[in-house]
């Protein structure tokens, strides 16, 4: 759902940044014909848009059921999900989930568990759990729940023994908890405008960004054998030093970088060395995702983030054509969420292999 200004505009004639395009780099031209997966995106209407312009621009999609009240129900979710990856199994994955409904009565581990293998009776290939846990959802008392909670430990004991990973979005971008001028990117200020639920710095009295990291590195080292997916890079986006750290501590953990590529831009423009090396150096922990969302049209809906145009089919292919851009050559571009240029990464083309398509067909065991 993410659109940069201007990027249209950008032409062959932009600025390159060090030497020419090398062999070991991709081009812009090479984009549609490499082989891709977007890891994280989020289907929500009954229709052929999002698969065409995947498959014409070389995506498979990984299209992630969450218990988002801006989002369809969980149900209707899933009867979508069913039908697509039932049509094109080869090109659309999905994710299920769970709702916290009833969390702490006697009924609910079973509700989640029979919930999670209804969905991998159709195919799923993992398990997402969403924000609303730390920050929102409370238990049949009335006391906030946390992914330590060790009631959730035999859902999470099912989903290891079938073998299938957790996607996890905790917390949220560290910008959540400054005031909107301390924020580094647009796309959070509007997001976090229009969604005052989730804006921890008007809700002092509500768990701190610290809190929340603690809870999920907890939970992590609880579940060792546990595939962990840090959605949204973990919430650690605002430092590849912290994310770093998190890949060196929890061998079980990889990330996907869905919605956070201007956090990452903001980083590179500092000191574009530094995040170049760490794509390379994580290379294998690292998958391509977006948070694009094909939603029904609400004109009453709320900004999301990254933001919606109107216009999926074109912005689905400019964001990932941006994205393309920033990871695999040395072009740069305007991106309007940090009203900035950014230099691409350039980075070889094993490691964007992998980035984009390696690592997640082994990670959601797509392989076979």
């Amino acid at each position: 759902m993410r659109i940069r200004s201007g990027l249209l505009a950008v032409t062959a004639a932009a600025a390159l940044v060090g030497a020419a395009p090398s062999p070991t780099s991709y081009t812009e031209a090479d984009f549609a014909r490499v082989a891709k997966l977007d890891a994280h995106v989020h289907a929500n209407r009954d229709a052929p848009d999002f698969g065409q312009v995947a498959r014409r621009d070389g995506f498979e999609l990984l299209s992630i059921n969450v218990d988002y009240p801006d989002f369809p129900p969980l149900a209707r979710q899933a009867e979508i999900a069913y039908k697509d990856h039932a049509a094109d199994p080869k090109h659309f994955h999905f994710a299920t989930t769970f709702s916290m409904d009833g969390f702490g009565t006697p009924q609910w581990t079973a509700q989640a568990e029979h919930a999670v293998d209804e969905g991998f009776a159709h195919g799923a290939v993992a398990v997402k759990v969403w924000k609303n846990i730390g920050m929102i959802a409370k238990d049949a008392s009335g006391r906030r729940v946390f992914l330590d909670d060790p009631r959730f430990d035999p859902v999470m004991r099912h989903i290891q023994a079938r073998g299938v990973p957790l996607i996890a979005h905790q917390g949220e971008p560290k910008n959540c908890w400054l005031p909107l001028d301390k924020m580094t990117t647009d796309n959070d200020r509007t997001y976090f405008s229009e969604h005052p639920e989730y804006y921890m710095f008007k809700h002092p009295e509500e768990p701190s960004y610290e809190r929340l990291m603690a809870v999920r590195d907890r939970f992590v080292a609880r579940h060792p054998k546990l595939a962990f997916d840090g959605a949204h890079m973990a919430s650690l986006e605002w430092s590849v030093d912290e994310l770093a750290a998190f890949l060196d501590r929890f061998p079980n953990a990889v990330v996907d970088l869905a919605a956070r590529m201007s956090q990452v831009q903001v980083q590179s423009n500092a000191n574009h060395a530094k995040v170049r090396e760490f794509f390379v150096k994580y290379q294998d922990r690292l998958m391509y995702g977006t948070d694009l969302t094909d939603s029904p049209p609400d004109p009453a809906a709320r900004a999301q983030n990254p933001p919606t145009t109107g216009d999926f089919a074109k912005e689905a292919d400019e964001t990932w054509r941006s994205d393309w851009r920033y990871l695999a050559t040395p072009l740069s571009q305007p991106i309007a969420a940090i009203k900035a240029d950014a230099p691409g990464l350039a980075l070889p083309r094993e490691v964007i292999d992998k980035i984009y398509y390696r690592n997640a067909r082994r990670f959601f065991h797509l392989d076979g």
